[in-house]
């Protein structure tokens, strides 16, 4: 099993993934791009002492991205949808005001 931090990167901190995360009960996190379901879930379970009813995932295409006369790409990314199993507390890694 890899590292909890080489599979979770960061939290996904923006209007949809609060909006998610207070009516569905579900997380947003940037992981990485070979991270299996069954690795984020573990990972989730282990880093939040929390229960993982289920886990999606989506692959990000990078935007193209222009510097004058230059252009290039952001590098593709990964992001899980993490539902918590019902009647489990909801991890604040962020306040919501």
């Amino acid at each position: 099993m890899p590292n909890l931090y080489d599979v979770i990167k960061k939290p996904l901190i923006t209007e949809k993934g609060l909006a998610v995360k207070e009516t569905e009960g579900t997380l947003v996190f940037d992981v990485a791009p070979n991270a299996s379901k069954t690795e984020v879930k573990a990972a989730v379970e282990a880093l939040f002492k929390v229960k993982v009813a289920g886990v999606r995932t989506a692959n990000v295409l990078g935007k193209e991205r222009r510097r004058g006369k230059f252009t290039g790409y952001k590098p593709d990314w990964k992001k899980a949808y993490v539902r918590l199993a019902a009647g489990e507390k909801m991890p604040e890694y962020v306040s919501n005001y």
